[in-house]
């Protein structure tokens, strides 16, 4: 343990901030879960622009690319809300609309906000969806609708799956008639100065995956982050609007009734593509996370203001929620809450 902590480069509190932050707490953490992380992991935390906190190793910096698994979702439902923005989509059109397929098989009331909860109904496994089967988004679209039945009815469940995300993502290619991976870019990532992300697929016979697809850096992640702090502003360009950012990070699925979440996830609601971790007295998300098995654990602090980043290259055993919870209350002892 002494000696990966030798090898990592630790970037203390800034002056700026209210209170000291405990960042040899925040070490003595991440060192001490060390082998569940893994050897290689970063960890940033920014406020006000300013970074208060930064630990990374030689090998895995906060520039270093890696998949985020689920993390994805987010960044999807973000780049939905682009089209809804611009009068090009609404939360609420039937996916039918754009893929008329959809009209069969019990399918015909899935909206793009089913899609975005995961209540569209429709029975995920592990042979549906081994990303080896389909080429494109359009097979996989298609693939999911021959599937001639649906466990419950569109809207009355949310079973955590990849089936609406990849289903949004072939509606966004119809509405703009450009592949996913190239719109995320043109519409998000470029414009949040996420250099360090993608969804292009590294294996060219596979679609992309807009559910858990997605490869990322810790830069980038708090660059989209303080995007939404900023009420959808980065760098001056309003990339969401501040109607869009309310949205985006609104409850649609209230605590306990998300089936199928994962695991350390079930005791909260759900946002679009995010959950939520806390809210203030009149059920208003203060604080939200994007958590992926794959190590990728972003968070977002509305009240306090600030980032969190955890990434690791490559997990040896996945820590649960408390880890997480457990730096973010470190950090919330140095910095007192500003929400009405």
């Amino acid at each position: 343990m002494k000696a990966f902590a030798a090898i990592t480069t630790i970037l203390f509190l800034s002056t700026t901030t209210h209170a000291q932050v405990d960042t040899a707490a925040i070490s003595d953490k991440l060192n001490r879960s060390a082998k569940q992380l893994g050897k290689d992991f970063v960890c940033l935390v920014q406020k006000d622009g300013k970074t208060i906190y930064k630990k990374e190793s030689p090998e895995f910096s906060v520039k270093t690319s890696q998949g985020i698994g689920a993390t994805s979702q987010l960044l999807t439902a973000a780049l939905v809300l682009t089209y809804v923005q611009e009068g090009k989509l609404s939360l609420d059109d039937k996916v039918s609309k754009y893929i008329p397929y959809y009209t069969k098989y019990s399918k015909g009331y899935i909206t793009i906000r089913h899609c975005l909860t995961h209540a569209t109904g429709i029975e995920a496994d592990t042979k549906l969806f081994q990303r080896n089967r389909y080429k494109t988004l359009e097979d996989e679209a298609m693939g999911i609708a021959s599937r001639k039945e649906i466990e419950t009815n569109a809207g009355t469940e949310s079973k955590y799956s990849s089936v609406g995300y990849n289903l949004v993502g072939r509606v966004l290619e119809v509405i703009s008639k450009k592949g996913f991976d190239r719109i995320i870019q043109d519409r998000l990532l470029r414009p949040c100065g996420m250099r360090g992300s993608t969804f292009t697929n590294e294996d060219f016979n596979a679609a992309t995956n807009p559910s858990y697809g997605a490869r990322s850096t810790a830069n980038d992640l708090t660059n989209f982050m303080v995007m939404l702090l900023n009420k959808g502003k980065f760098n001056n360009k309003q990339v969401l609007t501040e109607e869009s950012v309310a949205t985006l990070l609104s409850l649609q699925v209230p605590a306990g009734q998300m089936k199928n979440s994962p695991k350390g996830m079930e005791a909260f609601g759900y946002a679009l593509g995010s959950w939520v971790i806390e809210s203030d007295s009149k059920d208003k998300p203060t604080v939200l996370s994007a958590p992926s098995f794959s190590g990728s654990w972003p968070m977002v602090d509305l009240c306090r203001r600030y980032t969190l980043v955890v990434l690791t290259k490559e997990l040896a055993t996945p820590p649960n929620k408390d880890f997480y919870l457990e730096i973010r209350n470190i950090i919330d002892e140095a910095i007192p809450a500003k929400c009405n």
